[in-house]
């Protein structure tokens, strides 16, 4: 079972996990009132706004809320599914490949509604794991060092960059732990896939002593005073969130091709309330719920019904065929087979280490 769960870790450190739940009790006062349960790995002052505006528009439910590891999710919902107990009535996870595991291996229910037949096929596996966010990989910068120049656009400029400025940048480049970073190692699986070169940009990384992190904070907050000049791969989210209170952050997406990855919500198979759990999930696919996201949560959107910059429907609008989401297929399942990831962690390793 550890070693299971260190597959679907993707990477993450296997310490010790303890759920953070918080109870949100009925706005109506009533104490008997049917309890939601959600397992999420969106920390809980974020999730706020999404839980208050569900419980406006649904007085009568209180949500108790399990703030969790992606891991941690998917490995308690099979604990408790194959125990023959109750779990959780929605998950939402930012472990796109965990996610439609969970789907594919059975534990997960179909979910029929309203926006299921309007909602993108690249984000709707079988309408029982959609995609609720809409979040690219993007370059991120500390504008004051490139005051006098553009900062690269693209992985080939990103590359010329660090050849060019040699010793100037050492140690100043930083990016994902691929080994420890579920999010960076999905961000340099797909670019394996869509970029043929993509080993000469790992490549002038190291050469340039790129620094290594499992959290997109740790890269953002050394970018946004100027000890790191450029981060690779940066969940964009996190970017634009931190830009908007730090004005020497600036973010690129990358103009040859801007993985998107999304975060997907599914009703579990052992549901305790299948009912509100289908009910929270329709509320997080609504105009209202995907509005939040968009201005609360500062989380781009989905859904085709909501306008404005933080859209999905605005950036393929802006960038087109530059953008490549992440379908919600089962063809995610192969960054957990064990003999391919280890190889692509051992190539990455070994180019980083030639440096």
């Amino acid at each position: 079972m550890r070693l299971l769960l260190f597959l679907c870790l993707l990477g993450q450190l296997l310490l010790p996990a303890i759920a953070r739940s918080s109870d949100f009790p009925a706005r109506s006062g009533n104490v008997e009132a049917p309890v939601l349960t959600v397992y999420s790995s969106l920390d809980e002052p974020l999730a706020l706004p999404m839980i208050r505006g569900f419980q406006a528009a649904n007085p009568d439910v209180a949500v108790r809320y399990d703030d969790m590891l992606t891991g941690e999710i998917y490995d308690r919902i099979v604990r408790e599914t194959d125990a023959g107990q109750k779990t959780a009535d929605f998950a939402f996870s930012s472990a796109m490949d965990l996610q439609v595991k969970l789907s594919n291996d059975g534990y997960a229910q179909r979910s029929d509604l309203p926006m299921s037949g309007r909602w993108p096929a690249w984000a709707n596996w079988r309408n029982t794991a959609y995609a609720l966010t809409f979040e690219p990989a993007v370059f991120v910068y500390h504008k004051p060092s490139f005051s006098k120049e553009k900062p690269p656009s693209t992985r080939g400029e990103f590359v010329d960059y660090l050849r060019q400025q040699g010793s100037d940048v050492f140690g100043k480049i930083g990016t994902y732990d691929i080994e420890r970073s579920g999010v960076g190692f999905l961000f340099m699986a797909r670019d394996q896939e869509q970029f043929g070169d993509i080993w000469s940009v790992i490549q002038a990384m190291g050469a340039a002593g790129v620094k290594l992190y499992s959290t997109s904070s740790a890269i953002l907050e050394r970018v946004s005073d100027g000890r790191f000049v450029l981060g690779y791969n940066i969940l964009g989210s996190y970017a634009a969130d931190w830009a908007s209170r730090h004005p020497d952050v600036g973010i690129v997406l990358p103009r040859d091709y801007t993985v998107v990855m999304s975060r997907i919500g599914l009703v579990p198979q052992a549901a305790a309330a299948p009912d509100l759990g289908r009910r929270y999930l329709e509320f997080f696919m609504s105009k209202e719920g995907q509005s939040i996201m968009a201005r609360e949560l500062q989380i781009p959107a989905v859904s085709p019904d909501v306008a404005g910059a933080n859209t999905a429907s605005t950036m393929r609008d802006l960038l087109g065929a530059q953008l490549r989401p992440v379908p919600v297929s089962p063809g995610l399942m192969v960054y957990l087979d064990q003999v391919k990831r280890a190889r692509l962690i051992a190539r990455w390793n070994e180019v980083l280490r030639l440096q």
